[in-house]
């Protein structure tokens, strides 16, 4: 009952995609009939030709040749509006299949991240590109087929039952057989399409996940263990595939048996009453044509059937990613946040990424305007998180942050990021030019300015050694540059939107010791004026900070300057006096 359910729901929403081409569908609907009614009005044409070849000497060759020509007048317009009804259903399938795909990426982008932290990224990819596929090749299946197939069916049944009922009723009384085994096939092949879908998106998500970090599986040696996941869910895909295939293949062989039925009882029932007199030879020539019409589309939907309860569970995963709840939106009086001054307050945060594991707990900080504040601590402080809540990319449990004394849930989303400028440790760089990469944040900028960004990161000297300078083109996240040249052009894109206020979270981890220095006085002067936050796992680069804040399971243990620490001997100056603040802090995305 949960899949018919499932199957119904997620047909509604196809059909919901399909609205807005409804002159389309109403055309093909049309055209679909024009071909319909041609193509039963031939054999009509065939077996009145036949009725005029009365015996030896005795054919009527002047109207045979007027019915030839009218039936390749038939052939032609028939020919014609199935080229239209194809190009009908093309532009409805494709359409639809675009509307889908843009649906499901802007959903993307309104998810919370918590959604995309809990789903591997190969097997959103999945939804939005194999399974949109599998759902455009089930639908142009559809429109083709089902409805020429339908059309004809009955078509085919009310010429018969015009031309002679007794033989029709022989047709009609076989017909409930290739509706069983339809319906037989249909109700067992939706769940394992399904599961085979389902398996597919956990492959691909597995081979994107290995191919991305295929360095590091072969720096540890994991390459066997990493294909012996692969085969395990190869090894499932196949299985679930086979099975579906199964009974899908049971679809051809099964009507094509009960269409040997019906044509052998239109046969002999059809020569029986010819002998008596009951029907021409014409007639009945006719009449085993439309039998074979008939019987034709039960083979061709029942495989349509197949292809479509594939295409439904397809579909049903990526309803199931459009109909995730999105992010909160922003609140209907939200203002836009213009030139803040820079003022940060924490108040009584409590924050957890899972109910049952608490995190931040009764958090307080306040900020003043243009003060630098470093976050150190050991691994799972919740030093990202921090970073996470200031640009709302999760909302706190309980408590408040407020910029300039307005909370920021009362501050729309785009304009409170477009405030703060992040350099992360993790890069990210878009497939393009140097250029274009560097203007991601200020399209805006003028050459001299982005060219001024690039030398205050340090980045203008080797972009000028590239083959194509700024317009070199650079691979899949900067697949063609090392990890500080790709980190250097992070800085410089931050320095060319230059915002009101900064988060750097280990911004200089790939860089060598004396780029670093460089680096570090252009941040210095980046920094003045500007609200910083700064974690930190090296701690000579935070010596400068206006306030160090020591984190540690979710709670600032110490506070102060680099000196206060020092003087205080606790946590901070046990690390730091230890030597193994340089190299045993962590990397983000632990906190």
């Amino acid at each position: 009952m949960a899949n018919k359910n499932d199957s119904r729901r997620t047909i509604a929403q196809v059909l919901g995609f399909l609205r807005p081409y409804r002159l389309l569908v109403a055309l093909s609907l049309l055209f679909a009939f024009i071909t319909v009614a041609l193509t039963l009005y031939l054999p009509i044409l065939i077996g009145d030709a036949v009725d005029f070849i009365i015996g030896p000497g005795e054919v009527y060759f002047d109207r045979i040749a007027s019915l030839f020509g009218l039936m390749g007048a038939v052939i032609l317009c028939n020919a014609l509006s199935q080229w239209l009804m194809n190009v009908c259903n093309n532009h409805i399938t494709y359409r639809v299949s675009m509307d889908i795909r843009s649906r499901a990426f802007a959903q993307v982008e309104r998810l919370p991240l918590s959604y995309l932290d809990a789903h591997p990224y190969g097997e959103i990819i999945s939804r939005i590109v194999a399974d949109v596929d599998q759902l455009s090749d089930g639908l142009l299946m559809g429109f083709t087929q089902l409805f020429t197939g339908v059309m004809t069916i009955a078509g085919t049944l009310l010429f018969m039952l015009r031309i002679n009922l007794k033989i029709a009723l022989v047709v009609i009384l076989i017909t409930p057989v290739s509706l069983l085994v339809a319906n037989f096939i249909a109700n067992r092949t939706y769940a394992m399409f399904k599961l085979q879908s389902e398996t597919r998106g956990e492959l691909t998500a597995h081979v994107d996940e290995m191919i991305g970090g295929q360095k590091v599986v072969q720096a540890f040696g994991r390459q066997a263990q990493s294909q012996a996941v692969f085969d395990g869910i190869n090894q499932k895909l196949q299985a679930c595939s086979l099975r579906a295939t199964f009974f899908s293949s049971i679809t051809n062989p099964a009507t094509r048996f009960v269409n040997g039925l019906v044509y052998a009882g239109v046969a002999i029932v059809g020569a029986m009453v010819a002998m008596g007199g009951g029907i021409t030879v014409g007639r009945l020539s006719t009449f085993l044509s439309y039998a074979n019409q008939y019987t034709k589309p039960f083979n061709e939907i029942s495989g349509v059937v197949t292809e479509l309860q594939n295409a439904l569970s397809c579909a049903a995963r990526v309803f199931a990613l459009i109909d995730q709840q999105p992010q909160v939106p922003d609140a209907p009086d939200a203002r836009v946040l213009e030139n803040p001054r820079g003022a940060v307050e924490l108040s009584h945060v409590d924050f957890s990424y899972k109910p049952d594991q608490r995190l931040i707990e009764d958090l307080n900080l306040s900020v003043e305007p243009g003060q630098r504040i470093a976050i150190v601590g050991p691994t799972g402080c919740g030093k990202t998180t921090i970073i996470n809540l200031l640009m709302r990319f999760y909302d706190v449990n309980s408590g408040s942050i407020q910029v300039d004394g307005t909370d920021i849930r009362d501050i729309t989303r785009g304009s409170l990021r477009q405030n703060y400028g992040m350099v992360l440790q993790e890069t990210w760089l878009r497939t393009g030019t140097i250029r274009e990469n560097l203007l991601f944040g200020h399209p805006e900028a003028t050459e001299e300015e982005m060219i001024a960004a690039a030398k205050a990161a340090y980045a203008h000297s080797f972009i000028q050694r590239m083959p194509q300078g700024y317009d070199t083109v650079i691979t899949e996240d900067g697949g063609n540059l090392s990890h500080g040249q790709k980190q250097l052009l992070c800085i410089a894109r931050v320095m060319l939107a230059l915002p009101p206020m900064l988060i750097l979270d280990e911004a200089t981890s790939s860089i060598d010791t004396r780029t670093e220095q460089k680096v570090q006085r252009a941040f210095a002067r980046m920094m003045e004026g500007r609200t910083s936050f700064i974690v930190a796992h090296r701690l000579s680069t935070i010596q400068n900070a206006d306030r160090i804040l020591v984190m540690k399971d979710g709670h600032i243990m110490e506070q102060g300057t680099h000196r206060e620490l020092l003087e205080k001997q606790g946590f901070y100056a046990h690390l730091y006096n230890s030597g193994l603040a340089p190299a045993g802090m962590p990397g983000p995305g632990a906190g």
